[in-house]
């Protein structure tokens, strides 16, 4: 159990009188705890009797505040599910409790399941005799939680004759629409299994689905003591066809956990999609996922990332690498490729320890998520300007003299440097989203903390490649020209390329700081920049670095106003909202849902390429198209759930919504106009 810490409040509550009536349900009224108000509960009779049955429907409301949850009936590794004792009241046999599918929760690593805001749980009271006074003597005891949990006791007393009792509209509506959230059993759930794997404590379940799969989730719970005992974790879900496979890592804080012969509850949730299935569980084996193909998979996608745009400021100083290594012996071009290779290794090392530690503290992970900080990003524009301005030889860093004789000494030839190279293309690389690289990520900051690991080496393993086959292979640097003056030339190129890219990353500031600020920190640097060249060049070369500075961004604004004018407005973005897809849905309307950043250069190239352009553009104004964005440039605690609600951790994502596709159709990464036409006629219905 989670080590949260609870305290128990009493019942100093505060509540109102029930009343009955065409207008007004029977009810406790809202109740509310004057020591914990965060949390207030109201338990409400429709009046709706089953004569046949002898049952009452009636239910109860929970509205926590912003930031406060309370648990389902299996609350997972931590929590208390919510419970009513009703041993005090008279003429009530038994009380039937309904739950609708949860939400997922974690806070510092512990995972749990319940629910947030506003929740109705329907109940059917079965009463002994119609004709007689029921007397509603019970206690609820509810736990709600942030980072601590807080136990409150609500009386519950309410006395009526079931045969006297009115039906009130509205509270039947409302108990009709919460029945319609509890997981029931679908005729379209069919050939569920559930396989015991003792040996590796694991519980595989498997389930058809006549119309498909799209992105399910899986709980499971049951009402012995094994089942009670035991915690799931979050499935590993595997697709094929109408098959749906969840492999659930199974431990138990008391004991070894066995669930061989036991009968449990399975809750299936698919978009709108909800069911509830009972399986015996089985002997079995564990599918084991194909760890070898996402590793295939980090390997292409890491290669790939050597000649996507956010890489290519840095190709100039890996072109200087290996037209500089042709003067040297064969052992010293080795190690230089192979530092840089290391530095690439060392930088995906460094990402997936970060990752590591915001996993274990239950934070926000995702691929490129240093770029929403702002720290960061104002350490890369430093970086950047000053390679950039070294690059044009404008700027240098000499070292003294007894220095120059200890490296030489040392045998060092600038290793160092070349583990620097390697280690900030792969930061730089991070905005850029190739083609099998966000499977193997999702799948990496989805699994456990060894495997990520595992699959960030290949990534950089992947990444690293060409530099690995030049150390194995020195003489490809050595059949290449002979330095000269087009070095030269291509060196100034790419260190105007890299000053570029540091202006691009000043302007990703201005999520960060006021324009203020945002022009002081430009002053500070490139000032400081002028003015050591001045010292160290002279002012000649300080008015050529002043000058290709002010001719960037002239030329980057110029480009910008260019760009605005040559291609069409955006479209009328409505803001993520997941409960106004559903509605949208439900109206008859596609809703097209873009997940995007302005430091995600992939998302740049799908907007200019793709979304702003015809046909897709005309497409996207129709009228029962809803445009829908979520922008992920700062942290967003809803962009980043819907992310991971779709086994997504990073940016671009493209999902379309319709009547004829309720759980979405997902678009590749990399968008074609094919893609999204297609998708969005499916999810019409056309």
């Amino acid at each position: 159990m989670a080590a949260l810490l609870c305290i128990v409040f009493g019942s100093t509550l505060s509540l109102n009188t029930h009343a009955t009536g065409l207008d007004t349900a029977l009810s406790t009224g809202w109740m509310t705890d004057q020591t914990h108000p965060y949390i207030k509960t109201n338990f409400v009779i429709t009046g709706q009797v089953d004569k046949q049955t002898k049952t009452v429907a009636a239910y109860l409301e929970v509205e926590l505040d912003e930031g406060w949850h309370t648990y389902w009936r299996s609350p997972g590794e931590g929590g208390i599910a919510p419970k009513m004792t009703w041993d005090n009241s008279t003429n009530l046999h038994y009380v039937d409790w309904f739950w609708s599918f949860p939400e997922h929760f974690s806070l510092l690593n512990i995972n749990t399941l319940g629910y947030k805001r506003h929740i109705t749980f329907p109940m059917v009271l079965h009463v002994e005799e119609l004709s007689k006074p029921v007397a509603l003597n019970a206690t609820l005891t509810i736990s709600s939680c942030t980072s601590i949990c807080v136990l409150t006791d609500f009386p519950i007393k309410i006395r009526f004759v079931p045969n006297d009792l009115i039906s009130n509209d509205k509270a039947m509506l409302t108990y009709a629409r919460a029945m319609s959230k509890v997981p029931k059993d679908s005729p379209l759930i069919e050939n569920v299994e559930a396989k015991w794997d003792k040996a590796q404590s694991k519980l595989i379940v498997t389930a058809n689905h006549q119309i498909g799969w799209t992105h399910p989730d899986v709980l499971i719970d049951g009402k012995s003591d094994q089942i009670q005992d035991a915690t799931f974790s979050k499935p590993d879900i595997d697709i094929k066809g109408q098959t749906l496979t969840a492999t659930f890592s199974v431990s138990s804080w008391m004991n070894e956990p066995n669930l061989l012969n036991e009968n449990i509850f399975l809750s299936f949730k698919d978009g709108s999609f909800i069911a509830e299935k009972a399986a015996l569980v089985t002997a079995g084996q564990a599918i084991h996922k194909p760890i070898a193909h996402m590793m295939l998979l980090a390997l292409v996608g890491g290669l790939i990332l050597n000649v996507m745009p956010c890489v290519f400021p840095v190709l100039g100083m890996k072109l200087g690498s290996v037209i500089e290594a042709r003067g040297l012996e064969k052992r010293q071009i080795r190690f230089q490729f192979l530092a840089s290779s290391t530095g690439i290794l060392l930088s995906f090392w460094l990402i997936a320890l970060c990752l590591m530690l915001l996993k274990v503290t239950g934070s926000v992970i995702g691929w490129g998520i240093q770029f929403q900080n702002g720290w960061f990003l104002g350490a890369m524009f430093i970086i950047t300007a000053l390679f950039g301005a070294n690059m044009l030889g404008l700027f240098e860093i000499r070292l003294s003299s007894n220095t120059n004789t200890w490296m030489a000494s040392k045998g060092d030839n600038s290793y160092f440097g070349h583990i620097v190279q390697g280690m900030f293309a792969t930061l730089l690389a991070t905005p850029c989203s190739a083609p099998f690289l966000g499977t193997a990520v999702a799948f990496a900051l989805a699994t456990d903390i060894p495997t990520m690991f595992v699959i960030f080496t290949a990534l950089a393993i992947g990444m690293a490649l060409p530099w690995i086959l030049v150390s194995i292979f020195p003489s490809i640097a050595l059949a290449l020209p002979k330095p000269g003056i087009w070095m030269n030339n291509v060196k100034y190129l790419f260190g105007a390329m890299m000053l570029i890219t540091s202006i691009w990353l000043l302007s990703l500031l201005k999520s960060h700081l006021s324009e203020v600020w945002l022009y002081v920190a430009s002053v500070t640097v490139f000032g400081a920049m002028l003015i050591r060249v001045w010292l160290v060049h002279g002012y000649r070369h300080a008015v050529i670095l002043c000058s290709i500075i002010i001719g960037l961004t002239i030329g980057a604004s110029f480009i910008n106003q260019r760009e605005s004018k040559l291609l069409p407005p955006e479209p009328a973005w409505e803001a993520l909202s997941t409960q106004a897809i559903n509605d949208y849905v439900s109206a008859g309307n596609v809703v097209f849902v873009d997940l995007t950043a302005d430091w995600c250069v992939t998302c740049k190239a799908n907007k200019l390429g793709v979304l702003l352009r015809e046909p897709v553009y005309s497409t996207l104004l129709s009228d029962n198209i809803v445009p829908m964005r979520g922008d992920w440039t700062v942290p967003s605690k809803k962009v980043t759930t819907f992310l991971q609600d779709h086994g997504r951790f990073g940016v671009p994502f493209n999902i379309v919504y319709g009547p004829n596709a309720p759980a979405g159709i997902e678009l590749p990464v990399i968008l074609t106009e094919d893609a999204v036409r297609n998708a969005i006629k499916k999810a019409g219905g056309q």
